[in-house]
């Protein structure tokens, strides 16, 4: 009777030592971007609420925004006065638009471009 010559399977030193660098850089990268993105949710979401509110003036929709800015803590990345605000049929319309550089490690970095307008 001939025994039958089972294959081992399994998973290299070389294929764990290249999964953990692939899932370590993809855990780098996604720990510093995701602050990033809740940091644009939240601004969307300030002038999405500034735009409801149908401020009279653009003086008045800054205003606000800085208000805003003052409690939500995590707004550091644009001010009152980069909103780009207008009037569009009796509403108020705000955009904003900025860059975020995020540093990865030693020169490597990545730059994240977002922009947004009130819905």
């Amino acid at each position: 009777m001939r025994r039958a010559h089972r294959r081992q399977a399994g998973i290299s030193l070389l294929g764990l030592l290249f999964w953990a660098v692939v899932l370590s850089f993809t855990g780098l990268v996604a720990a510093r971007t995701i602050p990033t993105v809740m940091e644009y949710y939240t601004i969307q979401h300030a002038v999405d609420k500034i735009a409801r509110g149908n401020p009279a003036t653009v003086p008045l929709a800054r205003a606000e925004f800085d208000r805003i800015k003052q409690v939500e803590y995590s707004i550091t990345s644009i001010g009152p006065q980069d909103l780009i605000i207008t009037k569009e049929d009796e509403r108020v319309r705000i955009s904003f638009a900025y860059d975020k550089q995020v540093d990865l490690f030693g020169p490597v970095s990545l730059v994240i471009k977002y922009e947004g307008q009130s819905h």
